[in-house]
Formats: C-alpha cells, structure tokens, sequence
C-alpha cells in the first residue's frame, strides 16, 4: 500500500489508477502534508452475463419436461 502525496498523485494519477485496477496494487493512499487523507481502491463491478456460453457444448433429452407434473405436485405438497 503505498502512500503518495497529493502533488505526486495529482501527476501520476492515471498511472495510480491502473495499478489499482489491474491488481498490481490493492489500494494507493494519498496524504496531504504527511497525512493519509484519502485511498484511492478498485470498485467492485457486476460482471456481466454472457448469454449462450455454453451453446453447442451441451444437450438437453427431450424428456426434460418428463417429470414436471410430478414436481408440481411435490412443490404443492402433494402426496398422493
């Protein structure tokens, strides 16, 4: 964690900013006269769906739906 002054950060911003995103470092702390004033850490994003991932790899059977009405009955409780 390293601790940068605030003119040092101020020039070296984006440079502070990719090593923070890129994992390089986890957090910079940037200090005004000394003093730690402020981290500057990576936020954490969604990542994002990727619909069809799997499409071509795997296979359904026809028969999926075989068993709906008795799953059915088993959610509703059921016994018979």
């Amino acid at each position: 964690m390293p601790v940068v002054n605030m003119h040092d950060a101020k020039s070296r911003l984006s440079q502070l900013v990719a090593a923070v995103r890129s994992g390089a470092e986890r957090e910079v702390v940037i200090a005004v006269n000394g003093t730690p004033a402020a981290r500057l850490v990576p936020i954490e994003t969604k990542r994002k769906l990727r619909w069809g991932l799997l499409k071509g790899k795997i296979t359904v059977p026809d028969s999926i739906d075989g068993l709906n009405s008795e799953i059915e009955r088993a959610f509703e409780g059921d016994s018979d």
